[in-house]
């Protein structure tokens, strides 16, 4: 996700596994459609925060440490 000039939204180029940009139109809209919806979650959940007198760094922190606990239920090695 990137941040145009204007601060707009910009969704990213979506690959596959081997580097091939994803082409279909409908599965481009999904993603795009889902990374825009949890941005503005996100967003507003730091404002939140924010307003009730969290640490906007931890805030930051513990939304990373969420992504980064995302588990991929259809990796091969998962038990």
């Amino acid at each position: 996700m990137v941040a145009s000039p204007s601060g707009k939204f910009q969704p990213p180029i979506w690959r596959q596994p081997d580097g091939q940009p994803v082409s279909c139109r409908e599965k481009l809209k999904v993603l795009d459609e889902n990374l825009e919806e949890i941005r503005e979650l996100a967003q507003d959940a730091l404002e939140d925060g924010i307003l009730m007198g969290c640490d906007e760094a931890q805030i930051r922190d513990v939304m990373q440490q969420l992504v980064r606990g995302l588990v991929n239920p259809y990796r091969k090695d998962n038990p």
